[in-house]
């Protein structure tokens, strides 16, 4: 059986971990915080207490953490993966960074004899809590074929869309225009329907029953509606640091977005008023503006 391990056990590398102890694989992480192995070790995974002795325990490791700057402390600093993994083993990018840092990411990998899979993940909180995420793949032929089981136990959508390093990063910063887009019209909609004095239940019943109706779009409305700002596995510093790849990507590719450079900036906004707030909080931005009291 492939023993695998997590590094980052935050609300969604946490709830991958679950996973794949649920499907019966070996599971090991590691994560800086104590209060976050204990509760992998509760779920019966094998919390570690450092990276060199994950990468010393795994086959296989996913790293889900904040950003470039961590995935690449993670491999080549001290005790780091590079140095404590065995050669042929696998490391899987599937926090969302850079797609340069990931091709950096890459290189050293194969500078060690590792492998890497670079894989971000869409789907939120709930999607890692249900094993149904959406996972871009990119990577050497034949690699995810090799993992098909591992991935299957926390992924219910797992597209292969390149053979290198990069390209998944790239697939995840076109998918988070729409995303961080959508998320912007949605909050103006709501704004608009409560500030025009129409009542928001007839709002979300002809959103949901219109052809913009989707599970986003529908669980938007509930959060925001429910003034369920806080702990919802999707904050807004996320959304933001996505945001600013997709417009750093569209700078490297001569591409104008303006409602893209608009969500972000929105987000931005909601990280100044409502700092530790989720994605939610943004609508809160938009009420001011219109002299909506905060509730």
């Amino acid at each position: 059986m492939t023993r695998t391990g997590v590094i980052g056990l935050g609300d969604m590398g946490l709830s991958m971990a679950r996973n794949l102890v649920d499907a019966g694989f070996d599971a090991y992480g590691f994560d800086l915080r104590e209060e976050r192995r204990c509760l992998f070790a509760e779920s019966g995974g094998m919390a570690v207490g450092s990276v060199a002795e994950l990468g010393r325990s795994v086959d296989i490791v996913f790293l889900m953490v904040l950003n470039g700057a961590q995935v690449l402390d993670i491999l080549n600093g001290s005790d780091g993966l590079l140095e404590s993994m065995a050669p042929g083993s696998t490391v899987v990018v599937s926090a969302t960074i850079k797609p340069r840092e990931v091709e950096e990411a890459a290189a050293l990998c194969e500078n060690a004899g590792l492998r890497l899979l670079d894989s971000p993940v869409s789907g939120g909180q709930s999607g890692a809590a249900t094993g149904t995420l959406s996972m871009m793949v990119a990577g050497p032929p034949g690699l995810l074929e090799e993992h098909r089981d591992v991935f299957a136990a926390v992924g219910g959508n797992v597209m292969e869309v390149g053979d290198r390093a990069g390209q998944g990063q790239t697939v995840k910063a076109v998918l988070q225009a729409v995303i961080g887009t959508t998320f912007a019209g949605i909050f103006e909609a709501l704004v608009l329907g409560e500030q025009a004095g129409v009542d928001g239940r007839v709002v979300r019943k002809v959103l949901e029953a219109s052809h913009v109706g989707s599970p986003l779009l529908s669980n938007t409305v509930e959060l925001v509606q429910g003034r369920r700002f806080v702990g919802t596995g999707s904050n807004a510093a996320t959304m933001h640091k996505d945001l600013t790849i997709t417009m750093d990507l569209a700078l490297e590719s001569g591409v104008t977005m303006f409602a893209t450079g608009a969500a972000m900036q929105l987000m931005q906004a909601t990280l100044h008023s409502f700092p530790g707030e989720d994605n939610w909080a943004a609508v809160k931005v938009l009420e001011r503006l219109a002299g909506v009291e905060d509730g």
